[in-house]
């Protein structure tokens, strides 16, 4: 079994298709064959269902496939790390980021680190926590900003976490409105009664909300549902309604107001993740250092407005 014959199976699975993942592969089809019933007797098991052209994984296909692109994620991992030994001035970064990250801390971050290593390649990924967990966990990641709203989720036993920040919660609304008469804090029910703009199902921060929601037996008057964090600030922005959002999206826009939590107050956890099991790379050290003294730099400022931004841990 060597790697060529895990990227044949690889390509094979996600296309479904002999001769399409040769083309992608850039070989003759009948070598892809070889290759895969080569590494099909290396197992003592078939890993594809061959019926009429349509090609499906068997069981023991279903198996092998997080583990060889896990073993192919590691290995190119290992190709960038003896590229920095070499003296290489080059390397790469897969971050993976919530989008309420990746357009306050990320974006920070990134531009920071360009600046001090420009022959870095940089891959960004955004996504929900648990997703980029499981795309960290499968090697596809070297680190994940990820958020949590009970200390106690932690990720899976064979990834690390650090904790970097906890952040409040505000509800925001159009900087000429009238809505929070005035006052810097409202309780969760006078937010209830309130026109509200609520995220896409697969954001944390909108599970977080309706839960708060749900225990305290209150329905909240949602007038636009599924939305992402651009298009929610836009919409807050231009009087549609009020939003619940970290503090940290405040900065730099001035077309927003915000009052606090009062009764619960919500917050929430930044943790920067990464594999227990494979070392960084160096370049992905040098990015984990600079999300860490970003994230002292905002504790130090203390947060946005009158929102709390302290340092977790």
């Amino acid at each position: 079994m060597n790697l060529e014959q895990l990227q044949s199976f690889v390509e094979v699975a996600r296309t479904g298709h002999f001769t399409r993942a040769a083309a992608q592969l850039h070989l003759a089809q009948p070598s892809l064959s070889r290759q895969i019933a080569t590494l099909e007797a290396a197992l003592g098991a078939e890993l594809f269902h061959r019926v009429r052209g349509n090609i499906t994984l068997t069981a023991a296909g279903e198996s092998l496939l997080p583990l060889a692109r896990r073993m192919l994620a590691d290995a190119e991992a290992v190709r960038y790390e003896m590229q920095e030994l070499a003296g290489l001035r080059s390397g790469r970064v897969r971050l993976g980021a919530t989008p309420t990250l990746c357009i306050s801390l990320v974006a920070e971050v990134l531009t920071a680190f360009h600046t001090a290593y420009p022959g870095i390649q940089l891959h960004l990924t955004e996504g929900g926590s648990r997703g980029l967990l499981d795309e960290l966990a499968g090697g596809g990641l070297d680190l994940a900003l990820i958020t949590t709203t009970e200390d106690g989720d932690n990720p899976a036993a064979s990834l690390r976490r650090i904790p970097l920040l906890t952040e409040e919660l505000v509800v925001v609304s159009a900087a000429q409105s009238t809505v929070f008469g005035g006052r810097e804090s409202i309780t969760l029910a006078e937010l209830a009664a309130l026109p509200q703009i609520t995220f896409h199902e697969n954001y944390d921060l909108r599970a977080a909300t309706m839960q708060a929601f749900a225990e305290a037996g209150l329905s909240p008057q949602i007038v636009l549902e599924g939305s992402e964090m651009d298009a929610v600030l836009r919409c807050v922005e231009r009087g549609l309604g009020v939003a619940v959002v970290p503090a940290m999206v405040l900065a730099d826009r001035p077309g927003l107001c915000s009052a606090r939590l009062s009764a619960p107050r919500l917050t929430r956890s930044i943790s920067l993740a990464h594999r227990g099991d494979v070392a960084l790379t160096r370049a992905a050290e040098a990015m984990q250092r600079m999300i860490v003294d970003t994230a002292d730099i905002l504790a130090s400022v203390g947060g946005v407005g009158d929102a709390l931004i302290v340092r977790a841990g």
